[in-house]
């Protein structure tokens, strides 16, 4: 979740990533599972359980749920045929509208010295309950007012946590990310302002929760202004150009900032090509799926 494509360094994730992760990566977490916090969000909705066995399994993605709209019967009484969201189907707006968020989040910090090893605090968790954190984070609906239609794909999920950190809940790294979604803390803090949270980055659950929330409002933000709010997450809208759908400017913004893909008057742009090159392999191939 910011200025780095370097991998956690090699003696750490050598042989875990199918594609070479980036990330001197890192979180302090506690194994333990963790409640979810109360839902007092101002657009956040908070739906997980505290006991793992009760999360239900996520939704289907917005992508999955349009559907063509229902065909009445030619009658005297018939009813007229309800009208369903247009979508896009061509690339990005040449030209940006406004951004809705005025608010951001801070920028990334500068990259870190190269030869930097990353440390560790507290305990790894296990992989059933990263896995069980981050179908939760994926189970959400972050955005329930505005709009309730943005899905982050789990499979986007696990690919982030594994290029960002392979996994690993109590790594932190040379430049301050923290944990499974490497969440730096001036991020953190801000998203806990904005969706009126409490997340503890230092517990790998809210870690999780926290690198959701980062990408829907990255959506939300790109989406509005490149893509006239078509929020869909979905790989087949992408074509050779790595700036041709939503998917990957979110991926690419995660790891390098929102203001280095989306700035007013300016096309979309994708910085660091290679991330989002990773993470895209990682969503099909990563071995982190099938866990």
């Amino acid at each position: 979740m910011r200025r780095r494509i370097a991998g956690v360094g090699a003696a750490v994730l050598a042989g875990m990533l199918v594609v070479a992760a980036a990330g001197c990566a890192g979180e302090g977490a506690r194994p333990q599972d963790l409640a979810a916090p109360a839902p007092v969000a101002t657009e956040l909705a908070v739906e997980a359980s505290a006991d793992p066995a009760e999360i239900a399994a996520p939704t289907p993605s917005a992508v999955q749920g349009l559907g063509g709209a229902p065909k009445w019967s030619a009658s005297p009484s018939a009813k007229p045929t309800p009208k369903t969201k247009t979508t896009r189907t061509a690339g990005p707006r040449p030209v940006p509208k406004p951004p809705t968020e005025t608010k951001v989040p801070p920028p990334p910090p500068p990259q870190a010295p190269t030869g930097c090893k990353p440390t560790y605090r507290g305990t790894q968790a296990s992989r059933a309950q990263v896995k069980t954190a981050l179908t939760s984070a994926a189970g959400r609906t972050y955005w329930p007012t505005s709009a309730p239609d943005i899905k982050i794909p789990l499979n986007l999920m696990k690919a982030t946590a594994w290029q960002e950190s392979g996994w690993q809940s109590h790594i932190i790294a040379c430049d301050g990310g923290v944990g499974l979604m490497q969440v730096m803390p001036a991020t953190a803090q801000w998203m806990n302002q904005r969706f009126g949270q409490s997340y503890d980055i230092d517990a790998y659950q809210d870690n999780a929760y926290l690198g959701g929330t980062y990408l829907a409002w990255l959506t939300k933000y790109i989406g509005d202004m490149y893509f006239d709010a078509d929020y869909r997450l979905d790989a087949s809208l992408c074509t050779s150009e790595l700036n041709s759908c939503l998917l990957n400017a979110v991926i690419s913004a995660y790891n390098y900032g929102h203001g280095a893909v989306a700035q007013e008057g300016e096309p979309l742009a994708i910085p660091n090509p290679q991330y989002v090159r990773n993470v895209r392999a990682l969503m099909t191939e990563c071995v982190c799926l099938d866990y």
